[in-house]
């Protein structure tokens, strides 16, 4: 039973789940799409002054088209929107605007023009300004004004609509500061109209916290045309992003909805990934399997076409296969906790004398690059004694279960040693 329930789990790897405290969100892990989406945002980090190695992206599991940035450092995009977006370009479009926002100090100026608002119509309480400004949404509590007369609302939402165009139009000039290609913003803002143009037509742009779609298309359309120099897009970050774009699709959208994005006809990398990953969610594993094969011939170092057959090959039961195949992908990539982690977990399936030995070595090595529940919950069935109680202490303390992070935590350190690591790790969960 527990090998059934490993292998239903392992289908949707991919996805580490963890939930986030700050915004009651699911946050997804993927050694790909966050390797990928960091290499196209770290131009844009660097033009806005983020030192190397700061700006942090959260991948948030939700449908909504939408993105923001918190603390200047901390980028947020929700998979609906890496779903809906379709080239490299708009997706760096999107996060400058977002990032615009830090740059012209828009949340700082919010809370004092909601003070201001909040004298001036004697309201008492405001819900979510900052989420508003980052252009969150609304039902997650955001953005949501409460006053009397709407005096407040009205003031604010003009505010908001100001604060819009200049984030567009400051997240351009980033663009170019960065190098970046800004008709990103001709894209995304185009793929916005095709889809609410009918419905913002009847809307009064007076009560929206953004500007309508069509003005802020014409901002930028009209000040990109006065730039001397014309952009065009790097190809191999669309390639790129096209791939971690199917393979998201590929892991979280139903059967049918892929096979009409990414139809059979369609041979292109990007629908094979899809596809493949869609038939070893669906049990399919010879079709996914010739998939798979067909971008490794295409690819051969590619290694995480190498961590989708080792995917495939651990659903078929074939452990020396699956092992080959994700020490293959570990080799081509750097920083790749979550094959590490997959490798481990097949590891610990295999049984081979030293797989438990190497198994704990890759779970410690994803957790100093990536600190995430199952390396832990790897580690709790690998070690013996106070050690695995220590182990689950951990995964349950990055599960947000704090009562059952406080039972194993002292299950530990009643039977470690006081000057153990462990006793030590368990003593601070504790506290």
């Amino acid at each position: 039973m527990i090998k059934k329930i490993i292998k239903i789990f392992f289908t949707f790897f991919v996805f580490c789940f963890v939930s986030s405290a700050s915004f009651a969100a699911t946050e997804i892990h993927d050694t790909e799409i966050e390797n990928v989406l960091t290499g196209l945002l770290n131009p844009l980090a660097n033009a806005a002054n983020i030192p190397s190695g700061r700006l942090k992206i959260h991948i948030i599991a939700d449908d909504d088209f939408n993105a923001f940035v918190r603390s200047g450092e901390e980028v947020y995009i929700y998979t609906g929107l890496l779903k809906q977006i379709k080239s490299a370009g708009a997706l760096q479009a999107v996060i400058a605007h977002e990032l615009g926002h830090s740059i012209g100090g828009h949340l700082v100026q919010m809370a004092d023009r909601m003070d201001a608002e909040m004298k001036r119509a004697m309201i008492v309480q405001a819900l979510g300004i900052g989420l508003l400004v980052a252009g969150g949404d609304p039902s997650m509590g955001a953005g949501i004004m409460v006053g009397s007369g709407g005096l407040m609302q009205s003031g604010m939402l003009s505010f908001s609509r100001d604060e819009e165009r200049m984030a567009d139009d400051l997240g351009v000039d980033l663009m170019i500061r960065a190098g970046l290609n800004p008709n990103g913003f001709i894209d995304v803002f185009s793929q916005m109209q095709d889809t609410n143009e009918i419905a913002e037509s009847k809307i009064n742009p007076n009560n929206i916290n953004h500007p309508l779609t069509a003005e802020r298309l014409k901002n930028v359309k009209d000040k990109i045309s006065k730039l001397d120099k014309k952009y065009e897009q790097n190809k191999v970050e669309n390639i790129n992003y096209e791939l971690v774009r199917a393979k998201l699709i590929g892991y979280i959208d139903n059967f049918e909805r892929i096979k009409t994005m990414y139809p059979n006809s369609d041979k292109s990398d990007a629908a094979i990934y899809a596809r493949a990953i869609a038939n070893m969610r669906g049990g399919n594993l010879d079709v996914a399997k010739v998939g798979v094969g067909t971008l490794i011939s295409r690819y051969p170092n590619n290694p995480y076409f190498y961590e989708l057959l080792g995917d495939i090959e651990y659903q078929y039961g074939h452990y020396y296969t699956s092992a080959s195949a994700y020490e293959k992908s570990i080799s081509l990539s750097n920083n790749a906790p979550q094959i590490q982690t997959a490798l481990a977990l097949v590891l610990t399936e295999r049984k081979n004398p030293g797989d438990n030995d190497k198994a704990i070595s890759l779970c410690k090595a994803a957790i100093l690059l990536d600190a995430q529940p199952l390396p832990y919950w790897i580690l709790a069935r690998i070690y013996t004694d106070g050690k695995s109680d220590w182990a689950l202490a951990e995964y349950y303390n990055l599960m947000g279960q704090k009562k059952q992070t406080e039972k194993y935590a002292k299950k530990a350190q009643s039977c470690l040693p006081k000057d153990s690591p462990e006793y030590i790790k368990s003593g601070d969960l504790l506290n």
